[in-house]
């Protein structure tokens, strides 16, 4: 059997290593456009950061090292540049010499990975604009910045690839801005939960442009102008161009493969496309996604390893099936980390399902050890059901853990009710008796039974009018340091005797700094009678929310974030 493979890096190179571990006879050859196979393209801004000084660090494997071990033909620098079904070849040209041929196949294997947006727009051909996806636009990067000494930089783009570039800018000591048309970073995370990656980013000295929308570029004063609708331009040194990515799937187009969402190269939970013995996998396909069933386009590392695996299973007379992908992620935010898994509440809304929340602010292990931080965690789930949906993580330590038990909860089908029995591992420079998942497992069976809650959304709708009890049941110093207009202020300890203030009758919506005191207060009005409500977040949840979104609106109508 001979497999041709296109793409020599995640999901490419993961293929070829697994064909061989399953067939010792097979003939497999690989094309790689870039001049580097396996490379690791999630530690590219920690390259140009400085984080990794060795760019051979980067390398997982070479050519040669992989034909030393799998004896698998790697060919750097040939582009694939047609695919032949009805003869089984592909067209191949090797950009180093000119040289065109065609390369026959017994199963072919499509993994070209995905480019980044490049709109079309005025200035693009500046060469201080750069983008950043293969080991090639981190060397010019880097190269630009070690020739040049720029003082300042716009990122054009909040996800993944601008925040991790925009702090390896900043840690070099580039003043650095972030432009993009969303209000918010990131938008595998809510508005709400994104709040607190602002506030790092601010608190590190990157200046945030939300929901502003970039016009074009124009060379000015020997740097480049950002030109911004109906703002004024932003200039900087360079300019890093992250406003996502695109499937590369011109070659599935061109010979007749069935596509999918923004051109994406379909395929079945085999990983085979819509013609025999040509399978794809990584970025460049639509999958499933494993929680709304939805087609979805997720390009990250782990899906498309997975995908790798699954098609060389397949290729060499295996019956392996790809689940779904959950888009289970996390990002170093300078000193933070923020995570997430399933989907969100926004987009579970997009999808039609009825959801709620649960907002938590724990420490990340028990409180009487030195160290301890707190965390914000924010877990989806669908009402009635209790299916577990998604969940969001911001913190400084524990972050990680917690959002892969979460995500393994969510791949086993578990209710978000289960969360309360997981075991898990206790000791206190780690976790808490209670452990954060556990205690967010905890507040949604009370939910389950009985137990009310109001939102952030709900703020701004409570009448101000005597028809509702707004009561705040922090410290007298907690409130009178920031509260929420409306509310009176009955500490929870003081509750009960001062039980009489709080007229029967009205519902009573309850605060307090993290939810644990409200909810407190809640179970004692419950228990006199009162049809009481407890806030999801706490003050400092609301505080955190509302200051970012000032701050964002002033920095729309008054100038730029600071």
């Amino acid at each position: 059997m001979k497999v041709v493979i296109v793409g020599g890096v995640a999901g490419g190179a993961t293929a070829a290593a697994r064909i061989r571990r399953l067939d010792e006879k097979a003939e497999i050859v690989v094309f790689e456009r870039s001049g580097y196979i396996s490379y690791a393209n999630c530690g590219l801004p920690y390259y140009i950061g400085g984080v990794i000084e060795d760019p051979e660090d980067l390398t997982l494997q070479t050519p040669e090292s992989f034909f030393s071990r799998f004896r698998i033909h790697m060919n750097v620098h040939h582009e694939v540049t047609a695919i032949h079904p009805d003869r089984k070849t592909v067209s191949v040209k090797n950009l180093q010499t000119g040289e065109v041929f065609e390369e026959n196949y017994d199963k072919l294997l499509l993994s070209p990975g995905a480019k980044p947006v490049w709109p079309d727009l005025p200035g693009m051909d500046s060469d201080k604009l750069f983008t950043l996806r293969t080991v090639e636009d981190t060397f010019r990067i880097k190269e630009f910045i070690h020739q040049n000494n720029p003082k300042s930089a716009v990122m054009v783009g909040g996800g993944f690839i601008g925040l991790e570039v925009a702090e390896n800018l900043r840690e070099l000591g580039l003043d650095v801005t972030i432009v993009q048309r969303p209000k918010q970073l990131m938008n595998p995370f809510d508005a709400d939960m994104a709040s607190f990656i602002h506030a790092e980013m601010r608190k590190h000295g990157v200046k945030l442009a939300l929901g502003y929308s970039v016009e074009g570029f124009a060379e000015k004063d020997g740097g480049l102008d950002v030109l911004l609708k109906g703002q004024p331009s932003l200039h900087a040194d360079m300019v890093v161009l992250a406003i996502g990515v695109t499937p590369e799937a011109s070659l599935a187009k061109e010979a007749g493969l069935a596509l999918g969402m923004k051109g994406s190269i379909l395929v079945n939970d085999r990983m085979e496309t819509s013609i025999p013995d040509i399978y794809a996998v990584g970025d460049a396909v639509q999958v499933k996604h494993y929680v709304t069933g939805e087609g979805a386009l997720i390009a990250l590392a782990g899906p498309a390893n997975k995908q790798g695996r699954i098609a060389a299973d397949n290729i060499c007379g295996g019956d392996s099936r790809y689940l779904g992908s959950q888009g289970s992620s996390v990002i170093k935010v300078f000193d933070m980390s923020a995570a997430t898994t399933g989907i969100n509440e926004t987009n579970a809304r997009k999808s039609g399902l009825d959801v709620d929340t649960v907002i938590l602010s724990p420490m990340s292990h028990a409180g009487y050890y030195p160290g301890g931080k707190l965390m914000t965690m924010k877990v989806v789930f669908e009402k009635e059901t209790y299916r577990l949906l998604g969940a969001q993580i911001v913190g400084y330590d524990g972050v990680d853990k917690r959002i892969d038990v979460l995500s393994t909860a969510i791949h086993a089908k578990m209710k978000a009710t289960d969360l309360k029995d997981l075991d898990l591992a206790y000791a206190p420079p780690y976790s808490s008796a209670k452990d954060p998942v556990n205690m967010a497992g905890f507040m949604i069976d009370n939910i389950s039974r009985g137990l009310k809650q109001w939102h952030l959304a709900d703020a701004s709708k409570l009448p101000r009018d005597g028809s509702v009890t707004l009561l705040d049941t922090r410290t007298v110093g907690e409130y009178s340091r920031g509260h929420i207009d409306g509310f009176m202020n009955i500490p929870v300890d003081e509750l009960r005797e001062r039980i009489g203030e709080i007229e029967i009758g009205k519902p009573v919506y309850v605060i307090c700094q993290s939810g644990l005191r409200s909810y407190i207060a809640t179970r004692i009005l419950e228990g006199y009678g009162f049809n009481a409500y407890n806030f999801a977040g706490g003050f400092r949840f609301y505080d955190a929310v509302m200051n970012d979104r000032a701050l964002v609106e002033a920095a729309m109508h008054c100038g730029m974030d600071k």
